[in-house]
Order: C-alpha cells, then structure tokens, then sequence
C-alpha cells in the first residue's frame, strides 16, 4: 500500500489500546491539518475498499478477524462488534455522508474514525455475559452458518439430522458444524488463531448460540422450524447492520449513493472501478442526487439479491433476444422471483415501467 495512503504504524493485523489511542489523537489531528496526505478522500476510500475487499477473499480468517475487530481488552484480546462481523464478511464503503475512508485497521495505526452502527438485540439473544462482544470462535461461528444459502436450510438441517429423527441434538449439531466448518472457506483456513496468536478459547458449541438451541442443560431437540427461523434472522441481521453502516446520520434513511454502492460493491475486482465511477455519476442525476433510500426499500433489494439464480433465469427468460434490458423486463423479472411489487423497482429503479 502506497505510504501515502496508510496511517501511521502498518503492521500486521491489530487495534490500539484506549489509552495509546487517546495520546496519539492531538498529534494526528495536528498531522491531518497539514495535509498529510498526497490524495483526496475519495481516492482513499476507493484505494481502502479495494484493499479491504481483497483482506475479505483471500486472507486467512485470523487476519480478517484482527483487521475489521474494533475492541481489545486490557489482556490483549480481541473482539469484534455485531458491525464488526459485518464488515468482516460485506464488502461495505465507506458512507457518502461521513468522513471514514476505511472500515478496519492494522496493528499500531489510530482508529480510522467513528465507526457507526446501532447496537444489535439480535446478537444480544446470544450474548450470556451481555458484553456485546463476539470472539474469534463465535467469528468461525457465525461466518459458517452466514454460507447456508437460504436455498439450502431445508437440506442443511437435514445433513444435521443425521438419524433421520425430524430433530437435532447438541451432539449431531456439533459434529455438522466440524463438517461445516472443513466446506467454508474461513473456516477450512482456521487454525485455531495461532498465525497470529488469536486463541478459540472455550469451543463455541458452548456458548450462547447453542444454549439458543439446546436450552441451558443442553438437552432440548432443535426443530427445523427454529433452526430455519434463526438462519433467516441472522441473514436479516446482517442487512439492517449494513443499512445502519450507511444511515450515519440515524434517519432511517441512506443517500441514492450508498445505495448503489452497497449494490455494486460485491462485484467481481476486474469491475469494481468501473461501477463505482458509474456511482460517483450519480450526483450529476436531478432525479437521484437527493434520493432517499427507506430499509424496507434495501431490504428489499438485499432479498432480491440473495435469489440470484432465480432472477438470472427470470432475466434470460424475460430479457431482449439481443441481450437489452428494459425497465419493465426488470420489473417482471423480479415479480417471478417472489418478490412483486418491491419498493425501490417499482418507484425509484423503474420509473415509468
């Protein structure tokens, strides 16, 4: 990375601690007023996100863990935020409407700013010391279960349900999860944080999730129902973290912008620049600059990209023979993917269809 675009101290993955952070801040801010940087803020965004979307496909989980974890406490370990996670496994950028160029950070660098997202009462169901925090097992964790298609929950549970009984216990839970664990590709790479000296700590087949499941002596069957239900609420979970990242300013909506960048930003690296100079076109748009984005309205749209496949269908179905997309092709296209009559196609993305 260019030093002109790295804070200060680049090593390997890790935060700071309060009191170090606090010293350092009159000396930074002072830095910062001298323009310390060759390059503008967006050029640093832009630079910082293709970075930490390459940390997300291709580092091992421990750095992951380390780079987008935001607490440390006074022992040295390190934990991450329910907003940590998602940033740990959604390629978010930084919101249009704050000044954050980047989402994590590297072992002696200063925080890269106030990193905004509501607190999560979906991960407080699991939090038995009511802490708030989730440790590098509970990351293995939960990024095993987020690879679950919702496609796949039916199959899942059954691949759970090893003696065919219609429930599961904590025994054939823990073993699926090994099994799980060894197909994801964080968990395939996990080697009990040891890269790094991160340690697993108590196995997370303890912890709050499976006490969720299994009831506090761990002698409760899990239903298909309940394990479903869990599955979806932790993908929705992930959503509502994501609009929050962008609604800085907690209004209950996001910019057109962050929009359209939470759209492109999982796109293949060979095209990424490509969209995001088509997103930055977008304040030369009357009809868009000042567009307000709802969370039902990218909710909508977040569901409508979790049924990829049937929506490719549906476009190759409904496309021009030529290879043109209308509006309206769009429009029915996601009618035939359940999900007629979605906010944003039917009032912002396919005006007049």
């Amino acid at each position: 990375m260019p030093p002109a675009l790295a804070d200060s101290g680049e090593a390997s993955g890790g935060q700071i601690s309060v009191a170090a952070a606090a010293g350092a801040g009159s000396t930074v801010e002072n830095r910062e007023k001298k323009g310390r940087f060759l390059f503008g803020d967006s050029f640093r965004k832009r630079v910082f996100f293709n970075y930490e979307k390459r940390i997300r496909l291709l580092s091992p989980p421990e750095k992951i863990f380390e780079y987008f974890a935001s607490v440390r406490n006074p022992d040295g370990e390190v934990y991450m935020l329910p907003a940590d996670l998602m940033r740990a496994v959604v390629p978010v950028f930084p919101p249009s409407e704050s000044t954050v160029v980047r989402e994590g950070r590297l072992r002696g660098e200063r925080s890269p700013g106030e990193l905004h997202c509501a607190p999560s009462e979906f991960f407080m169901l699991f939090d038995t010391n009511s802490d708030g925090l989730i440790s590098f097992a509970e990351y293995i964790f939960f990024v095993t279960l987020l690879s679950i298609p919702e496609s796949s929950f039916n199959a899942a549970f059954k691949m759970f349900d090893v003696d065919h009984s219609g429930v599961i216990d904590k025994e054939e839970f823990k073993k699926i999860m090994a099994l799980m664990r060894s197909i994801n590709r964080q968990g395939a790479a996990h080697r009990d944080g040891l890269r790094i000296g991160l340690k697993a700590g108590h196995p997370v087949e303890n912890g709050g999730v499976v006490e969720y499941f299994f009831g506090n002596d761990g002698n409760e069957p899990l239903h298909y129902d309940k394990f479903s239900k869990f599955l979806k609420e932790l993908h929705d979970e992930i959503i509502r973290l994501e609009f929050s990242h962008y609604d800085v300013k907690s209004s209950k909506t996001i910019p057109a912008k962050d929009f359209a960048l939470s759209m492109v930003a999982s796109a293949d690296m060979n095209h990424i620049n490509k969209l995001l100079d088509r997103v930055d076109d977008l304040v030369n748009e009357p009809n868009l600059k000042d567009m307000r984005i709802t969370f039902e309205e990218f909710k909508s749209f977040a569901d409508l990209r979790r049924r990829l496949e049937p929506l490719a269908m549906a476009i190759f179905s409904y496309g021009k023979v030529n290879g043109f997309l209308s509006k309206q092709d769009l429009k029915r296209a996601a009618y035939h993917v359940a999900l007629a009559g979605i906010g944003i196609a039917k009032e912002h993305a396919l005006p007049g269809a």
